[in-house]
């Protein structure tokens, strides 16, 4: 084998000194070239038993696997990186327990990390539970490109409704007569778009509501209704309105507020809908949650992100977690994986 293998040692030197300057040069990844430099130096200190050519091949085939694992693993990372920085074009995230601290508020850190998103031109959308009303002055501080609202029934750009799923006129009534005859006297809220009605005396008082209108739901209304909320003794009552209206139940996490909407409804969705309509892809959007409601979405979207505070059933459903909302989860997320990572290179 003299020749061959005199031609393959003297490749073999040709390839140790390659990557003596691949590894000068500083592309080095999970491999590292010092590995394949320790080996230049076996071949170097016993290249003078020329006859044991069987050596100085395995030495060259060890090497040359070496040096394509880093070659491997740097496109490998490259790839990674560019999926998870360069792709995201969309940031969805809940409000409540989500981008919202614990106290309602948002944020300097957080405002800032997602103005400096949009500065690069990625979208910016909510997807909250809240009624459009409810969600306003969140909105006026965003300012969003798109707001999810009612629990994905309702999407507004800019004030302009570009999606709206509801109930028919008589399912809407269906549900409010179901829930006053299973609890009678029970609070109830019907929204219509952004009109939210109530029942309540006290509106004017509330955070949340003070917008609605008083309705108390004595005579039908002539609306079809997004969402249909009302406080009930438990879910099995729930339950039972929303398989004898065939609307769709939703649920919330510690709270004795159950909603009804059409079958068909939900975050997801609507934020099908959105994607058509923006025409920015799921998988190039991230959203992120904290509650039941969030976990399809959340499963649905190219990058599904979980709250420290999260749920155990969302954590789960999710690709990775993230910080507390009280600790600004959403930005320090944002800040690593959209604007840091970038910046490094």
């Amino acid at each position: 084998i003299g020749q061959p293998a005199d031609a393959l040692y003297r490749l073999s030197v040709v390839f140790v000194v390659f990557s003596d300057l691949y590894r000068n040069i500083g592309y080095t990844c999970f491999m590292k070239s010092e590995n394949v430099w320790l080996i230049s130096v076996i071949v170097k200190q016993y290249s003078f038993f020329a006859g044991q050519h069987g050596f100085v091949i395995l030495v060259f085939m060890v090497s040359f696997v070496l040096k394509m694992a880093s070659f491997i693993d740097f496109y490998l990372l490259s790839y990674m990186t560019f999926r998870r920085n360069i792709m995201i074009r969309m940031i969805l995230t809940d409000l409540d327990h989500t981008l919202l601290r614990q106290d309602g508020s948002i944020s300097e850190k957080t405002l800032q990390i997602l103005t400096s998103c949009r500065t690069k031109g990625i979208r910016f959308a909510i997807a909250t539970a809240r009624y459009w009303i409810g969600a306003e002055r969140y909105i006026d501080l965003l300012n969003p490109d798109y707001e999810i609202t009612t629990d994905g029934t309702l999407v507004h750009s800019h004030g302009q409704c570009i999606y709206s799923c509801a109930l028919s006129v008589s399912q809407t009534n269906a549900v409010i007569s179901s829930i006053a005859e299973a609890v009678p006297g029970a609070e109830i809220t019907a929204a219509c778009e952004k009109t939210v009605y109530w029942n309540n005396h006290h509106i004017s008082e509330s955070e949340k509501l003070h917008k609605a209108v008083y309705c108390d739901f004595s005579f039908p209304l002539d609306v079809q209704a997004n969402k249909i909320v009302a406080e009930l003794p438990d879910e099995s009552v729930a339950r039972e309105i929303a398989a004898r209206t065939n609307s769709k139940l939703q649920c919330y996490r510690g709270e004795k507020w159950y909603a009804f909407m059409p079958a068909a409804s939900g975050k997801t969705t609507a934020i099908k809908a959105l994607a058509e309509t923006s025409g920015i892809s799921l998988e190039d959007t991230v959203a992120f949650g904290d509650d039941l409601n969030d976990i399809e979405m959340l499963k649905l979207c190219g990058t599904g992100i979980a709250m420290a505070n999260a749920i155990p059933e969302v954590q789960e459903s999710a690709d990775e977690i993230t910080f507390s909302n009280d600790e600004d989860g959403v930005a320090e997320w944002l800040a690593d994986h959209c604007l840091k990572k970038t910046k490094e290179r």
